[in-house]
């Protein structure tokens, strides 16, 4: 496995809790969106209620994605999924989910389809303020916010980034959201998820960037944080499965967006540049390779060892012979 970046392993403890007669409800905001063009759908949400990813984002990719919340349904994302995976419209597949839910006068819900139709539904039993909006590529909701500005911040911060990675759109609608009020008892967490065929690590699985934060004092600037370097890890994980499937122009295209990505993420840049100099080497662009590999290795001498002995860098090793 090339990718310098480890996996991380979270240990969780069992926790006591004081019984309450009703569980807290993920009164929140949220977007769900499409990009057609780029293959890729999202969610993003945010709320005070403790790891509310938990519980409202769902995606698929070439179907759809979803957000279930207010006194969430959550049988709601997947079963709308699986409506949009049978050619039903996200619209219709509202009204098949409520006609069947007594409780649905106090749920709150965002569909949009992998072409970009979208629904958005919020029951009359929500608690104020509440409601959304939709448009061609994405619905925006939210309950018990400051006020029906939060969505439309939302709907603006996301239109006005027309051209910019799908992430970015999504962050950028909760960042409008937030200043404008977001959930009026405060902030704890928010997370955001994008999907597209094969943009799991390594190309397996769907899920290209998927980051949480579950309890934060400042959550929507910790998940921009985490977000930044999803968008870097999903590139660089581009790069490297098209290197590894011997497309070598592809991964050097994923790997210089990459690096200069990565600028702003200096946590991974020696890694992410290493890597650009072994794809670099392998498009024959030698004097660039070694460029980025003395780069790589000032930022991070411990990686000497491993340039040393690596043989996806024979290439630079030949051309220092000559």
């Amino acid at each position: 496995m090339r990718r310098r970046a480890t996996l991380p392993i979270a240990a969780f403890g069992l926790l006591a809790a004081t019984a309450r007669a009703e569980a807290p409800q993920p009164s929140t905001f949220s977007i769900v969106a499409a990009d057609p063009e780029a293959g890729e759908l999202g969610v993003a949400v945010a709320s005070r209620f403790f790891s509310v990813g938990s519980v409202v984002p769902w995606a698929h990719a070439g179907v759809g994605a979803a957000a279930t919340q207010a006194s969430a349904n959550t049988s709601w994302g997947a079963r709308g999924l699986e409506l949009l995976a049978r050619g039903v419209s996200p619209g219709e597949a509202v009204t098949i989910l409520t006609r069947g839910d007594e409780g649905r006068d106090r749920r709150q819900f965002g569909l949009v389809a992998a072409d970009g139709a979208s629904a958005t539904f919020t029951g009359p039993g929500c608690t104020a303020w509440a409601g959304g909006r939709s448009g061609p590529g994405y619905a925006v909701q939210g309950n018990i916010l400051a006020g029906e500005a939060v969505v439309t911040a939302m709907e603006k911060g996301f239109l006005e980034t027309r051209g910019q990675p799908l992430a970015q759109r999504l962050f950028a609608a909760l960042e409008a959201g937030d200043a404008r009020g977001g959930d009026s008892r405060g902030r704890q967490s928010a997370s955001l998820l994008v999907v597209r065929e094969k943009g799991g690590f390594n190309g397996f699985g769907d899920r290209a960037i998927d980051v949480r934060v579950d309890d934060h004092p400042d959550p929507i600037r910790e998940l921009g944080r985490l977000a930044r370097m999803g968008l870097v890890n999903d590139r660089w994980n581009q790069g490297w499965t098209a290197y590894r499937q011997k497309r070598h122009a592809d991964a050097l295209r994923f790997q210089r967006e990459t690096a200069r990505l990565a600028e702003g993420v200096p946590e991974m840049l020696p890694e992410v540049l290493y890597d650009y100099a072994v794809i670099l080497a392998a498009n024959g662009e030698t004097p660039a390779a070694r460029a980025a590999l003395d780069r790589a290795l000032a930022l991070n001498p411990k990686l000497k060892a491993q340039a040393d002995a690596d043989a996806d860098l024979e290439p630079l090793r030949s051309a220092d012979r000559r």
